[in-house]
């Protein structure tokens, strides 16, 4: 994540905005397609061996095939739409495309890796979909949705269930095949590996914060960086955009700055 950040900190116009909106709209394109010309569909799933004959559309195309051409695809579309279009906010348009664009080169790198073992499968990007709801549990475990469109259940509830899918799909699969559920949750810890350390629970006497400990941390960063403040949304800093105001937010746990933009416009931070 070091990495990342600094790649993101030198190149502050990186990213793709609106990116899971148009992953979501792809997706639902390959929906219909789906329904109107199951051969045309066939064509979007990456594969190595096609992609060797030119076909290289398939080392993006693979990113909007919808988990089904049932009902149970347009609902998924739209889950991960939701998803998305929350981390996005969350993180700022440079760090969801990093992210997706990561999970995309580690995905294609499994492909070929198989392909060089001698399995020519298709693949599609059901499992970078799959973790990135981990990422969404990570920062909003508390959050309820309606599983079944029915039973209320909180983000950290399904993704303890996420994480059973992926394990099932581990050990039942052979070596190189279980390399796709693998890099997938590899991407994931990449980005939020740290954030789920950090929510780890701790001991009561932890969990009280010292603000005067949390500025003194700041200041010692502050003094490391290049930037005094930093926005927790989008990533904006004062050395990029010294007319922009910067606030800390007295409702979140622990010492974070937004920008005027998002101070009054964020997910407060919790224990």
């Amino acid at each position: 994540m070091r990495l990342v950040d600094k790649f993101l900190y030198r190149h502050p116009r990186f990213g793709i905005p609106g990116l899971a909106r148009l992953l979501a709209f792809g997706s639902g394109a390959a929906w219909v397609i789906g329904l109107i010309n199951r051969v045309l569909y066939s064509y979007l799933s990456f594969s190595a061996a096609a992609v060797l004959h030119g076909q290289i559309w398939r080392l993006v195309s693979f990113l909007f095939v919808p988990y089904d051409t049932s009902w149970l695809g347009v609902i998924s579309i739209l889950f991960y739409y939701w998803i998305g279009t929350t981390l996005e906010q969350y993180w700022g348009s440079g760090r969801f495309t990093a992210y997706v664009l990561v999970n995309m080169l580690l995905t294609i790198l499994s492909g070929f890796l198989m392909y060089v073992c001698g399995y020519a499968v298709s693949i599609t990007a059901t499992y970078v979909y799959l973790a990135m709801f981990f990422a969404f549990a990570v920062y909003f475990p508390d959050m309820q949705v309606l599983f079944m469109m029915i039973i209320p259940v909180k983000m950290k509830y399904l993704a303890i269930l996420d994480a059973v899918f992926f394990a099932l799909a581990i050990v039942r699969n052979p070596f190189p095949i279980n390399l796709v559920p693998v890099v997938a949750i590899l991407g994931f810890l990449l980005f939020c590996g740290g954030e789920l350390l950090g929510r780890l629970p701790k001991r009561a006497s932890a969990q009280t914060i010292n603000f005067r400990r949390e500025s003194a941390r700041i200041r010692r960063e502050q003094r490391d960086a290049l930037y005094h403040h930093k926005c927790a949304v989008c990533g904006r800093t004062d050395t990029d955009y010294p007319d922009l105001q910067f606030r800390y937010c007295s409702r979140c746990a622990g010492y974070h700055c937004f920008c005027e933009d998002h101070i009054n416009n964020h997910v407060h931070f919790t224990e």
